[in-house]
């Protein structure tokens, strides 16, 4: 147990890191679900917002690049995000959610550059909150054209990059990705799903307008 708090402790002071320091520049693919509607209508938004949208998966997919001078060419990092509200409630004129998460880094990864991965996530979202666990995992995320597919250990995420754009209850676009993109578009969510217990919640919240795809690069 006391090497298992020192080693997240390690990883706690990774994420404290700017990617800026060292020079750092990493490129590759995003994608996120969250289990509230980001294309909706004001009246299923009326009745999400303070009851849903307070847990979220976010995955990123490195091509090419380091951080902090560490190569992470071709890894990937996958967060799960739980809050005690609606994630974007702050967006809509509420308040900002206390956030806890847990991580799953590359497990191809040597333990440098899962340092790296957990200083990346922290990096590119201000939304990540207290990370109560990292855990290296083998880490499966496929673009197969018109889709993502996504999963490590308690966490499965399909994610169709079609929606229909139906303006039926005036609907419009809410929420804005909970990580930094280039290019960011909403997805249909197939499935979305966290089985884990270290965030004393799960969910599986599939068959909605809920997802963002994109690429990031700093």
């Amino acid at each position: 147990m006391k090497r298992a708090i020192v080693l997240l402790a390690g990883f706690a002071m990774a994420g404290t890191v700017s990617l800026a320091a060292g020079g750092s520049s990493v490129s590759g693919q995003y994608v996120e679900a969250r289990t509230a509607e980001v294309f909706t209508g004001g009246c299923i938004m009326g009745s999400e917002a303070e009851t849903m949208g307070k847990q979220a998966v976010l995955a990123w997919k490195i091509d090419r690049g380091s951080v902090n001078g560490v190569s992470v060419d071709g890894l990937s990092v996958v967060a799960a995000l739980a809050g005690d509200v609606n994630l974007g409630l702050h967006e809509i004129g509420g308040g900002t959610a206390t956030v806890r998460s847990v991580l799953y880094v590359d497990e191809r990864a040597n333990p440098v550059q899962r340092m790296a991965l957990v200083s990346l996530a922290n990096d590119m979202t201000k939304r990540i909150g207290t990370i109560v666990q990292v855990q290296p995992a083998p880490i499966t995320f496929t673009d197969a054209g018109q889709s993502i597919h996504v999963a490590t250990s308690n966490i499965a995420l399909d994610v169709t990059k079609e929606i229909n754009h139906d303006p039926t209850c005036g609907a419009l676009q809410w929420f804005t990705p909970l990580a930094a993109t280039d290019h960011a578009h909403m997805g249909q969510t197939d499935q979305n799903a966290f089985t884990g217990s270290a965030l004393g919640t799960k969910w599986s919240d599939a068959n909605k307008r809920s997802a963002f795809f994109g690429t990031f690069s700093r």
